[in-house]
């Protein structure tokens, strides 16, 4: 069976209350624990079922975010999903105060009852239509900016197909495309600073209903942070400031000369080399073939998975009309099927996301047979360790995507991933000062974003980039709107994989064994515990960014900049 022929189903709200409090029922009265496993595992299926009906309906919806019934049908799920929400907690409660539970635990991982346990706190009653709210305005986020046209030059763009426009050999070329892509947010301001006060108040006064004294403490609670809380990751943000900042710094410094301008202005900061930046030299048909070849003479394992993946239909990658922004994996749980939704738009991202998403989506086929569902998938900065070394262990068959311009894009994108960290870190610190002062207005937050910016990365220029200057970069980024928190752990986790990174290098006979090792444990164990099984360090641990950041600067400066021109 292809993608194309999966069956949605609508949920009825009705009947699905009524399923689950027939097991609820169940579950209460089990007279002994074959019973309650039983009716644990009809709880189980429930859950696939109504996850992969869910995630059926956000792929067709993101595929086409004009196609009217998937519209219709995001609308009615953020309507009943919070109202749902309140039965799926009364079971996990129930099953948290059952007699059986110990006998449970010995069958199930031990993060199930612990992410019970936030789930608990991060609901109630109360909140459910303040829930459907913040349903609502995060979809109006996404279904605006996948609207966005840009009128460029006589033609209409997509914002993703404005891309490679933005990263053109031909400087004034490059400077006329950002201008058009950053002018869609300046004409759109109003409405997303709109949406996003929205968003900030209604989680605020979520948070505060649940007794949380503002929205940080339940937005560490919803991502699921076993172990680790907000002073580890302000220990971290200062880490990131004294052991990365400075070698961006050369970085961009090097990047400015190699390019040959007085300045590196804003325009200038996606291309690294004065030839243009790599570009995958096929098409994207090809491009899959190529990775079906990679992935079969990385391992067996992953070559069975990635033709599954074709042989099923279970990948949208091309940029449309209409079609929303990004890419992301997903996973249809009554089809034993990873889904990957991409836009490539002929630059190396294309090669990134495809081998990214992979290695999400390969993780979650490793792990399939965990029961309950639930811990399929691991929280988000563990669940990021597998897309990211998934791209740097793949960097033997670049060769094959790139030819001649496979040094750039080893140099590209190994830089690249140390240019994120601070990246990455400044929007996680953006947020914590946001949900801080949620009564603060729209000037303040950019403000606040442009502080923070100068701090992290002080090299950026925004001289006729007026929207830019005033601190507007952080209205593109979905994150900040859709999943509030989930961004630090991109960072966590580049931090991990640039360790898989080095240990490849080194030729360690281990790596791999020890990357297919966590994506088989999937969300088993918390987040620390899966870095030491991978054999690891933590990314909190003092020293670790040090002596990581170290082998990436010796490696990158092993690359002259003659060889990249």
């Amino acid at each position: 069976m292809k993608f194309a022929d999966y069956i949605y189903h609508h949920p009825d709200v009705e009947t699905l209350k009524k399923e689950i409090q027939t097991i609820e029922k169940q579950l209460q009265e089990a007279s002994d624990f074959e019973s309650f496993w039983n009716a644990f595992m009809s709880f189980d299926a429930l859950n696939q079922h109504l996850s992969t009906d869910l995630n059926l309906c956000e792929i067709r919806h993101t595929i086409n975010t004009k196609d009217s019934y998937y519209k219709q049908e995001e609308d009615y799920l953020n309507e009943i999903l919070p109202i749902v929400q309140e039965d799926l907690v009364r079971v996990g409660n129930v099953i948290l105060e059952s007699p059986y539970r110990k006998e449970l635990e010995k069958k199930i991982p031990q993060t199930y009852f612990w992410a019970k346990e936030l789930e608990k706190k991060c609901f109630s009653p109360e909140v459910i239509e303040d829930l459907q709210i913040e349903n609502k305005a995060s979809s109006a986020y996404q279904q605006l900016v996948a609207g966005a046209q840009v009128e460029f030059e006589g033609q209409s763009y997509t914002l993703s197909q404005l891309e490679p426009l933005m990263k053109s050999k031909d400087r004034s070329l490059r400077k006329r495309a950002t201008k058009a892509y950053w002018g869609w947010f300046e004409e759109n301001e109003e409405e997303l600073a709109s949406i996003f006060d929205t968003l900030v108040k209604t989680r605020d006064r979520i948070a505060k209903k649940l007794g949380y004294e503002n929205f940080i403490g339940c937005g560490y609670d919803r991502m699921y942070r076993f172990d680790y809380d907000q002073k580890d990751v302000e220990t971290y943000r200062q880490q990131v400031l004294k052991t990365v900042v400075p070698l961006n710094n050369k970085l961009y410094e090097r990047q400015k000369n190699r390019l040959g301008v007085d300045r590196l202005m804003a325009w200038d900061e996606k291309v690294e080399f004065v030839s243009g930046n790599p570009k995958p030299k096929h098409d994207r048909q090809t491009m899959v073939q190529l990775a079906l070849q990679m992935y079969r003479e990385l391992s067996v394992e992953t070559g069975e998975f990635f033709a599954y993946m074709i042989d099923h239909d279970l990948m949208d990658l091309d940029s449309k009309p209409g079609k929303a922004a990004g890419g992301y994996c997903t996973y249809l749980n009554d089809y034993d099927a990873p889904f990957i939704f991409a836009n490539f738009n002929q630059t190396s991202g294309d090669v990134e996301v495809l081998t990214h998403e992979a290695g999400h989506a390969y993780q979650a086929y490793s792990s399939k047979e965990i029961v309950p569902m639930e811990c399929i998938w691991p929280t988000s900065e563990s669940a990021e360790i597998h897309s990211m070394s998934m791209e740097f262990l793949t960097y033997p068959w670049m060769k094959n995507f790139f030819l001649e311009d496979t040094q750039k894009f080893i140099f590209d994108h190994l830089s690249g991933a140390v240019k994120f960290l601070p990246y990455g870190v400044l929007v996680d610190h953006f947020q914590h000062e946001v949900y801080a002062h949620p009564e603060k207005d729209h000037t303040w937050r950019m403000q606040t974003w442009r502080e923070l910016e100068k701090q992290y990365l002080p090299h950026k220029d925004y001289e006729e980039m007026e929207l830019l200057e005033r601190g507007g970069w952080w209205m593109r980024q979905l994150h900040i709107f859709m999943d509030p928190f989930y961004y630090i752990d991109y960072t966590l986790a580049q931090v991990c994989a640039l360790q898989f990174w080095a240990r490849a290098q080194k030729k360690d006979p281990d790596t791999f064994q020890d990357y297919q090792r966590i994506c088989k444990l999937g969300g088993s164990l918390p987040f620390k515990q899966i870095v030491n099984q991978a054999h690891l360090k933590d990314p909190f641990e003092e020293g670790c960014l040090d002596e990581t950041i170290q082998e990436v600067s010796a490696a990158l400066e092993s690359i002259t900049d003659e060889e990249l021109s």
